[in-house]
């Protein structure tokens, strides 16, 4: 696999929507035990809290930086790391604006720690918006309190002082170390945020350089890193039996040959409304495991049982075919504009549920000591990691410590802390460090899933071609007013304000098993059907597909509001219709290309898919072209690439063969034989392009996959004439003549 990336000039305007830190209480600066400086920050506080120095020497920093007199600098990495690279990009932002050199830095993880940080979460590719202000002035502001003790030192002017690796520089005194400094820096007071210069771009020496993740070397070595990893003296093993059905309940269970297995030391019945099951802990992880089958366990499967994905279909299909039970938005008439279109065209599309397969199976350590509970724990939510363990164990949550590990992947599963309250469940029963592990099973049958979904459309076009009515019924699952989670859908979403006749309505149909966030909640589904119907529409104009879209977004303004930017859709559009060559070359037979376009998480993409079909239907995708707007800057080229790259294939594989179903209540896939990951041999040619914008850089690790399923359907159709309106396309007859 080939990745091709291209990033132009960055520019130098400034665009004042960043968030920025409070005035007061912002910086405060301690003297590390021992000398040195350490510096912390509170946002959004009106009153300034002390930083505790005491006991910091080879403890954790609850700071963001610490500067030793031999000059070495660590800087505090306070987001999970789920593998979007946020543990080496905010310590960037502050490393560029404290002026140091990259291979000085030392970056450790913090704890979770709502005291000393904010916004300590990991998802919607928010951390950039959240931080990409307020950590650069945490730098810029430590980098003018060691200017102001040089200065002091020399008896010059502050003005007269440069910075540069680590040192500060006058041009007749000499140079400083900031570890010569930093002590003396303590003193110095602490500068209003606002009043702090920040670099320009074309200053940048961190910022827009390509580096290496800075778990890199030992994620290639396997040294523990991950909440699996954890390994505690005495630490006993669990596991949880759930009921198969979502939603069913524990009604009695006989456990005496699970307590007679070896290695077994206890199991139980968990009866909380947080975790309902059967709990088997022991010395060895393999042992708890195989015991649990020996588990006799009647269940109370509750209503769900009488679900299943077959019944939704046919549902949706009942529903589908009526008026819609609620409508969502309306302008115009359409229904008036498609009766009196010229030409219309109708189409159902449908998409599965999905599952997260992260690689590293759910897991957390606990461990309960009186009233203080330790958790070290993979997840995205660590508020909510320590607020519901607090609870489940009777405690107040200032005495929950969470260790945030890394994450073998999440995707947003693990926004769900069920493994974190079973396990602290658990831990009431064992004395000392229990960890929890599910098995792959376990994670494929309890997992949130992305929510399935069914789409009933209807477009008009008028004689020349134009887009002159949409109409929409979407039939989801909720019940009365409510979703289920991520069930929605935007009245926004495009061509909402391109059309004078625009209707979305929707229709709800009850559902047991859990849905949750995936990665691009929502858009990763809507923009499959969204971006297929509009090429569908395209074709029937009579226009091609890229120019068909360029038309719509010229209507901007004309029908209401808009739910994009419609400039930069555009952009992104121009851009990889440029390099893709869109249009200038003669395929061979069987082989097509087909564009698509998104925006989520304030991320504007557009991808083209080049791929080809033989005769007998094997598909071959070859190349993909990615086009990004993300803001005025990419902060880690080298991670920024990496994110598209694992979203295009993220996208990819659940296009082309991934789709959870329901049998009975129960999920009927339960290992990667059944939910396929990618191939390395199913990975096509990568190449990655960046449209720079005067808008506030935001986050990558999600809204480049939305345009990858439509862009691959869409180029499938160009090859064969055959249309796809449902996923996954491995459940289609791709074959032609």
């Amino acid at each position: 696999m080939a990745l091709r990336t291209t990033l132009p000039k960055t520019p130098s305007k400034r665009d004042s929507v960043a968030r920025e830190v409070s005035r007061r209480g912002f910086l405060q600066v301690a003297a590390l035990a021992g000398g040195g400086m350490l510096i912390g920050a509170r946002f959004g506080l009106e009153a300034p809290r002390a930083v505790q120095a005491a006991g910091v020497d080879g403890g954790v920093l609850n700071a963001f930086v610490s500067i030793t007199p031999d000059g070495a600098v660590t800087i505090m990495a306070q987001n999970p790391e789920i593998g979007q690279g946020i543990k080496t990009m905010l310590p960037m932002l502050i490393a560029e604006e404290l002026d140091v050199s990259w291979d000085d830095v030392r970056v450790e993880q913090a704890d979770f720690d709502p005291s000393s940080f904010r916004g300590q979460m990991a998802g919607g590719s928010m951390a950039t918006p959240m931080h990409y202000k307020s950590m650069r002035q945490v730098g810029a502001a430590a980098r003018v309190m060691l200017i102001a003790a040089a200065a002091k030192q020399w008896g010059v002017a502050a003005e007269k002082c440069t910075t540069e690796n680590g040192k500060v520089i006058h041009p007749k005194k000499g140079e400083l170390s900031y570890g010569d400094l930093a002590t003396a820096a303590v003193g110095m007071e602490a500068p209003d945020p606002k009043s702090v210069p920040l670099k320009e771009p074309e200053d940048f020496k961190i910022i827009g350089t390509p580096i290496g993740g800075v778990d890199n070397a030992k994620l290639v070595t396997g040294q523990p890193l991950f909440g699996i990893d954890v390994e505690l003296e005495g630490m006993k093993y669990a596991v949880f039996e759930k009921c198969r059905v979502h939603g069913g309940k524990v009604k009695s269970a006989e456990l005496k040959e699970v307590l007679a297995s070896p290695g077994v030391t206890d199991a139980f019945v968990v009866e909380e409304e947080t975790a309902n099951g059967v709990a088997i802990v022991g010395d060895n992880w393999w042992q708890v495991e195989a015991a649990r089958a020996k588990a006799v366990i009647e269940w109370n499967e509750g209503p769900t049982a009488e679900q299943s994905s077959e019944g939704f279909d046919r549902e949706a299909a009942r529903l589908g075919g009526q008026a819609p039970e609620e409508e969502l938005k309306g302008d115009g008439d359409a229904a008036a504009a498609l009766g009196s279109a010229d030409r219309t065209v109708k189409a159902a599309y449908a998409y599965p549920f999905l599952a997260h397969a992260t690689l590293e199976p759910q897991n957390t350590t606990a461990h309960l000591q009186g009233d203080r509970l330790e958790l070290w724990a993979p997840t995205q939510f660590p508020q909510q990691a320590q607020s519901g363990a607090a609870q489940a164990v009777g405690i107040d949550k200032e005495n929950v410590t969470v260790h945030l590990t890394r994450m073998g992947g999440g995707f947003g599963r693990r926004f769900y802390n069920d493994p974190v309250l079973e396990a602290a469940h658990i831990a009431k029963r064992v004395d000392g460090p229990v960890k929890l592990v599910w098995s792959r099973e376990d994670d494929m049958r309890h997992d949130f899933y992305r929510p399935a979904g069914y789409h009933f459309l209807e477009g008009g076009l008028d004689a020349a071609g134009k887009l002159t009515a949409w109409r929409d019924h979407f039939v989801t699952f909720g019940e009365g007013r409510a979703y289920a989670q991520s069930a929605n859908m935007s009245p926004q979403e495009f061509p909402r304000g391109l059309t004078p006749n625009f209707s979305l309505g929707v229709s709800k149909m009850p559902l047991g098993a859990p849905t949750g966030v995936l990665r691009a909640p929502s858009s990763n589904a809507i923009a499959f059907v969204v971006q297929s119907f509009v090429d569908e529409l395209a074709h029937e104009a009579g226009t091609d597909p890229l120019e068909f879209r360029l038309q719509l977004l010229a209507e901007a303004g004309a029908h209401g509001r808009v739910g994009v930017d419609a400039e930069r859709v555009k952009g992104v559009l121009d851009l990889v219709a440029e390099k893709s060559g869109w249009g200038a070359t003669d395929l061979p037979e069987g082989t097509g290309m087909g564009v698509a376009f998104h925006f989520s998480h304030r991320g504007y993409f557009a991808e083209v898919v080049r791929a080809s079909v033989s005769g007998a239907g094997e598909l071959d995708v070859q190349k993909v072209w990615v086009a990004g707007d993300v803001g005025e800057q990419i902060i880690n080229p080298s991670n920024a690439a990496n994110q598209i790259q694992g979203a295009v294939l993220d996208g990819l594989a659940q296009a082309l063969q991934q789709e959870i179903t329901l049998e009975g209540g129960r999920t009927a896939q339960s290992n990667f034989n059944s939910f396929e990951l990618l191939r390395m041999n199913q990975a096509p040619e990568i190449e990655v392009h960046w449209r720079l914008s005067d808008n506030s850089p935001t986050g990558l690790g999600e809204p480049a996959l939305p345009p990858l399923p439509p862009a691959l359907c869409n180029a499938i159709f160009a090859a064969t004439g055959k249309r796809i309106r449902s996923l996954p396309l491995s459940k289609h007859d791709l074959s032609w003549s």
